[in-house]
């Protein structure tokens, strides 16, 4: 289900934050938080910059494995514009999955953000690229001989280690990430998702007003917030 792309476009302006509270209302266990990513290009996790798009997903694997199949392309020549590239590391690696040079074509193609659940390198050249990228961690080893991209735009799964939780992030996702973190949104969910954004937003600014003019929290809080 395609979600309306004035809604889309509407929904980019809320923060992780936002997005994962209404989530939680809507139903969405923990909101589509995708815990342990944290931003490090183009600043490390502060300031305004924010990637949003539709999740281009690239299922990677050992680069022991012979079995699974191997992509017609190199993953990184067939990111579709506007697209948030997510990227799926084989877990219990030391080793980075995604370098400059990948970041390099990827701003190239257009592609709005990326997404490690796994590592990278070469954090200088990204942050010289302006580019926005999330991961897991960080290391100084390639994936020469220790990965390889297998599936393209194939369902992945994402683990919330914390609470041993598997989130499966599918093909055209919006994928939202700032300074705070990073969330997953189901196209379906689009529509209702802005509406109690927009709704919420209106009552904290409220909120924040009477913050201001020294009324109490609590009092504040159980007036405006339903």
């Amino acid at each position: 289900m395609a979600a309306p792309a004035k809604a889309v476009q509407a929904l980019r302006k809320f923060s992780s934050c936002d997005i994962g509270d209404a989530l939680v209302k809507l139903g969405l266990k923990h909101g589509g938080y995708l815990s342990g990513l944290s931003m490090y290009s183009p600043r490390r996790m502060s300031g305004p910059s924010k990637i949003f798009g539709p999740a281009y997903t690239v299922r990677m694997v050992p680069a022991s494995d012979k079995t699974s199949p191997n992509p017609r392309t190199h993953f990184a020549d067939a990111i579709p514009m506007n697209s948030v590239v997510f990227v799926s590391q084989p877990k219990g690696l030391i080793s980075a999955c995604w370098g400059g040079l990948m970041s390099t074509r990827a701003q190239k193609l257009g592609a709005a953000g990326v997404v490690i659940d796994g590592k990278f390198r070469d954090i200088e050249e990204h942050k010289a690229l302006d580019i926005g990228l999330f991961a897991r961690g960080i290391s100084i080893l390639g994936s020469n001989t220790f990965t390889r991209s297998s599936e393209l735009n194939v369902p992945v799964e994402y683990v919330n280690h914390e609470i041993d939780e598997k989130v499966v992030i599918n093909p055209g996702d919006y994928i939202l990430g700032d300074c705070d973190g990073v969330v997953a949104i189901p196209p379906k969910k689009v529509e209702e998702c802005l509406s109690l954004c927009q709704e919420r937003y209106e009552v904290d600014e409220e909120t924040r007003a009477c913050l201001e003019n020294g009324e109490e929290i609590g009092k504040t809080i159980r007036r405006l917030r339903k």
